[in-house]
């Protein structure tokens, strides 16, 4: 029996190839979309997974809650670490991590003892023994629980040990930092690379044992400057433990300490009671982080996750409705079968097995051509999302269980309703003609046509939306001017020949000013935290939470900067070593209304501000402008060079002359600030990319049922239109009335997608502290191109038919 089933399916198809084709290559594109969208979503969500007890290991976040508006952080003071693992017995281990950003800049220079020259390197970071354990670190060399216990010492990657020993264990040899001869490294381990699934993608691990940045740093509970993660002891209560830790270290530790510092009383208070911490499970790190101010690591959007798993079901559904509203369609056609095969004497459920068979071969085979055309886009696909590991697991025991599964469902669930829709039909009623069709099924396949176009005209909106968004972050007024400025990198490494290196650059035809600071408003720069205040106001106000940044005279004029008032630093007024230019951020916080000559402090320093800058973008345009506070001073980690001159290879090639004289042994590192101002932004302009993409997708497969439907609707009435052409129709009649039936479906469609994409797209820029307004010609566009779309669709059958010879169509009556 199953056999015939299976020639009737295949005999069928052979019948009615439009209709299998549309099918099939419909199925098999959205089934095709899903599997890479499925893959990208698994790679993921499968971060930190390597670590063998993942569901143990925690990295603490502070949350603050003021007025509603909530800010979360993950750095804390460095004693937090060791206080924690003695106040409470629920940890096993607790351990810090901090980049080297905060204390480096992008200072990075390294050899071997007995090498004279220095190579550039990245992805360092300072960690304290305990790490290694709690992060499930792998030693190819070297002992877990030593390598990193002694002052002085370090972890490398594997590939880093293999570059400066190749064929060694490497163990126990010295290395040399940042040109620092008094301050050896050793050798303490070897580690394996991290996946690309890691949310760490350091090279090297510096020793925190023993080591203190400033006089009385590892004691102090005024500066947070360190990330921590614990591994619990199996069985805590997370959701309870996050409350006792929120009171230990906010009542015991920090409370005391503000107070010992001279913070002001009411300040405090109103901390303690918006301040609560938590634990953030370290497979949630990547995708869960993206509201963290500061993060010290890249990573993805959980949000974005959910947005391309929603479009992926969307294009499987229309692909399904596809297949529903087509064999609804073809009810005529397959009703005489019915009919005959019951008088015969086959049962109701015989033919919801034929039906049922018949649409599982369609997902059989739609699956084999998705598989086929995922292979083929998988490396186009990989370079699109910036991925190289993106693979289709064909050695999971999973995988091919889950492919049956699939087809049996997506089979199951798009030929459900035709199959007990075409084994109702009634052999008394196919016989004498009764069968009312068109009222029966048409409401139904009418409304799936609404819901197909209306997920399409979201996903227009949404296309758009995403690229003005898209544009604006990129090409809007962002407070200094981005464009022909270079960064040179690890110029510390000139020492006391940094400002003869400068004033060599500004002699450069093509260079218009250089600047020295590590402070820059892309990634990847220096940051810190300071708390401001009024002097004299610091027992009344609250203070202000901002950042310090130490620049050159030249910084403002490089970076295209705005003085809205007062003036710039000059190196001709001694004074301005106590001076500060404030942001307008700064301004508004500490509540001045004329700022110049008003003097602020930080408890350290008290600075007489001379300028007010405009506010500029120096973190994500997702978060407000933070205060900002520019003090006069050295910070020569890194050198911006605004260039005047469309000649970018020549004046680089200028420059790399002049840094040959001053470093020959080192070779020139530069980024472009605008790219790296990009990189801030490569989630979103990505996200955007994917949602056009598979938007685009889903539009075509829409399109392809509506073609394959009206080219049903026009045979199921050629002979009605044969009729109307003798009694003296017209063409553009005729086209009308074929045409305009799906019109008014595409204008329903249009009323409901319209709010639908306005909230849905209001919502997700609620995520970017500054966006665009969402403008009413999207909508018209939006609408317009549906319509278009539609039009073009099914013109093609509709002018066949109106402009077709009617004795065609009656030779038979």
């Amino acid at each position: 029996m199953f056999k015939n089933y299976l020639k009737m399916a295949f005999r069928n198809m052979r019948k009615h190839r439009l209709y299998a084709i549309v099918n099939i290559i419909g199925f098999a594109t959205g089934i095709a979309a899903c599997m890479l969208i499925a893959l990208f979503i698994r790679n993921q969500l499968s971060f930190d997974k390597q670590i063998a007890h993942h569901d143990r290991v925690y990295r603490i976040i502070g949350q603050v809650n003021q007025s509603g508006i909530i800010t979360r952080a993950c750095e804390f003071p460095a004693p937090m670490s060791k206080a924690l693992q003695h106040d409470f017995p629920e940890i096993e281990k607790a351990g810090r991590l901090m980049p080297n950003k905060l204390f480096g800049g992008s200072a990075n220079q390294v050899r071997r003892v007995d090498q004279a020259n220095d190579s550039y390197e990245e992805g360092f970071c300072f960690a304290d023994p305990s790490i290694l354990d709690i992060l499930d670190i792998h030693l190819i060399y070297g002992n877990r629980e030593y390598a990193l216990s002694e002052p002085n010492t370090i972890v490398m990657c594997k590939s880093m040990a293999d570059k400066y020993f190749p064929n060694q264990d490497p163990v126990g040899k010295m290395m040399i930092f940042n040109d620092n001869t008094q301050r050896p490294l050793k050798i303490g381990g070897v580690m394996a690379d991290f996946p690309a699934t890691s949310h760490l993608q350091y090279k090297c691990f510096i020793s925190l044992s023993g080591l203190s940045f400033w006089n009385g740093e590892q004691e102090t509970w005024n500066a947070s400057n360190y990330a921590i993660y614990l591994l619990l002891k199996p069985g805590v209560n997370v959701a309870s433990f996050n409350q006792k830790i929120t009171r230990d270290v906010l009542d015991k530790y920090m409370m005391p300490s503000w107070k010992a510092s001279g913070r002001p009383a009411m300040e405090i208070e109103k901390f303690l009671k918006s301040a609560s911490l938590y634990l953030q499970n370290v497979t949630d790190i990547h995708l869960g982080s993206y509201n963290m101010e500061d993060d010290y690591v890249k990573h993805g959007d959980i949000r974005y996750i959910w947005m391309f798993a929603a479009v992926a079901l969307f294009i499987l559904l229309l692909a399904c409705i596809n297949f529903i509203n087509l064999s609804t369609a073809r009810a005529t056609d397959r009703a005489k079968e019915v009919g005959i095969r019951k008088v015969i004497g086959s049962l109701r459920a015989d033919l919801v097995k034929q039906f049922m068979i018949e649409s599982l071969l369609y997902s059989f085979l739609s699956f084999i051509i998705a598989f086929i055309l995922a292979y083929s886009l998988l490396p186009l696909f990989n370079k699109i999302v910036g991925m190289q590991q993106l693979t289709i697991p064909w050695r999971a025991w999973w995988l091919f269980p889950l492919v049956a599964l699939s087809v049996f469902v997506i089979g199951l669930f798009a030929g459900l309703y035709p199959a007990f829709y075409l084994s109702y039909f009634k052999p008394v009623d196919v016989l004498k003609g009764k069968l009312g069709l068109r009222n029966k099924n048409g409401g139904l396949r009418n409304g799936l046509v609404i819901f197909q176009f209306a997920i399409s005209v979201v996903l227009m909106i949404g296309t758009m939306v995403i690229y003005k968004q898209m544009q604006y972050i990129l090409h809007s007024k962002i407070g200094f001017n981005k464009e022909e400025v270079v960064m040179i990198k690890g110029t510390d490494a000139l020492g006391h020949q940094t400002a003869s290196f400068k004033n060599e650059l500004l002699h450069l035809p093509d260079v218009e000013n250089v600047s020295v600071s590590d402070f820059l408003p892309v990634d990847g720069t220096k940051r810190n935290g300071n708390p401001f205040w009024i002097e004299g106001q610091v027992q009344e106000k609250q203070s202000v939470g901002g950042q310090r940044w130490v620049i050159d005279e030249n910084y403002i004029p490089t970076l295209g900067m705005k003085l809205i008032a007062g003036r710039n630093f000059s190196k001709d007024m001694p004074t301005d070593s106590q001076a500060a230019i404030i942001n307008q951020a700064m301004v508004n916080k500490l509540g001045l209304k004329d700022p110049i000559g008003k003097i602020i402090t930080n408890g350290s320093e008290h600075l007489h501000i001379i300028g007010v800058v405009g506010n500029f973008y120096f973190q994500s345009v997702k978060q407000q402008v933070d205060p900002l506070c520019m003090v006069l001073g050295n910070s020569n980690s890194m050198i911006s060079v605004k260039l005047k001159t469309a000649d970018m290879h020549g004046a680089m090639d200028a420059i790399g002359r002049v840094w040959k004289r001053f470093e020959p042994h080192q070779t020139l590192r530069y980024d472009f600030l605008d790219q790296r101002y990009a990189a801030m932004y490569a989630d979103v302009e990505l996200a955007g990319k994917l949602f056009t993409g598979f938007s685009l997708l889903a539009i075509i497969v829409a399109c392809l049922g509506l073609f394959a439907l009206s080219a049903f609707m026009v045979e199921q009435r050629h002979k009605e239109i044969g009729i109307r052409k003798v009694l003296g129709a017209t063409a553009a009649g005729l086209f009308t009335m074929m045409t305009g039936n799906f019109l008014k479906l595409i204008c329903i469609a249009l009323l409901i997608a319209m709010p639908v994409g306005w909230f849905v797209m209001n919502k997700w820029l609620q995520n970017f502290a500054y966006k665009i307004h969402i403008s009413w010609w999207v909508f018209i566009i939006a609408g317009a191109l549906a319509v278009f779309i539609a039009l073009i669709t099914v013109s093609f059958q509709a002018i066949k038919a109106a402009v077709a010879n009617p004795v065609e169509a009656l030779r038979s009556e």
